[in-house]
C-alpha cells in the first residue's frame, strides 16, 4: 500500500500564494509520475500538473505561469506552488502518483484525501 498525504491548502486572497505539499509513504520501491489534480463545485476533476521522476514538467493552460510543480525524491514529496491565484482556481486540490511497490501485486497508482484551496475576490 502507497499513502499520499496533502497538505497547505487554505483561505487566500486574490493575487496570493500558496504552497501545497504531497507526502508518499508506505511499499515504494520507486515513484514515476506525480499529479496534482483540481475538482471545483460542480466540475469535473482535472489535471493541473504533472512531474515525472525525471522531472519533466507539463501544465494545464489555466495555471501556466502561475503555478510550478516540483518533486523532493529523496523525501518522496511533490510541491505545487501556486502564485498569483484567482477565484477561479478554488478547488479541492489532489495529489496522485504511479510506480512500483515492493510488494505484490508490484504496481500502485495512489490518491490523496484533498486539500481544499480557496481564493477570495
Amino acid at each position: 500500500q502507497v499513502r499520499l498525504v496533502e497538505s497547505g491548502g487554505g483561505l487566500v486572497q486574490a493575487g496570493g500564494s500558496l504552497r501545497l505539499s504531497c507526502a508518499a509513504s508506505g511499499s515504494i520501491f520507486n515513484i514515476n509520475t506525480m499529479r496534482w489534480y483540481r475538482q471545483a463545485p460542480g466540475k469535473q476533476r482535472e489535471l493541473v500538473a504533472l512531474i515525472t521522476n525525471g522531472g519533466s514538467t507539463n501544465y494545464a493552460d489555466s495555471v501556466k505561469g502561475r503555478f510550478t510543480i516540483s518533486r523532493d525524491n529523496a523525501k518522496n514529496t511533490v510541491y505545487l506552488q501556486m502564485n498569483s491565484l484567482k477565484p477561479e482556481d478554488t478547488a479541492v486540490y489532489y495529489c496522485n502518483a504511479d510506480g512500483v511497490t515492493t510488494v505484490v501485486p508490484g504496481f500502485y497508482d495512489s490518491w490523496g484525501q484533498g486539500t481544499q484551496v480557496t481564493v477570495s475576490s
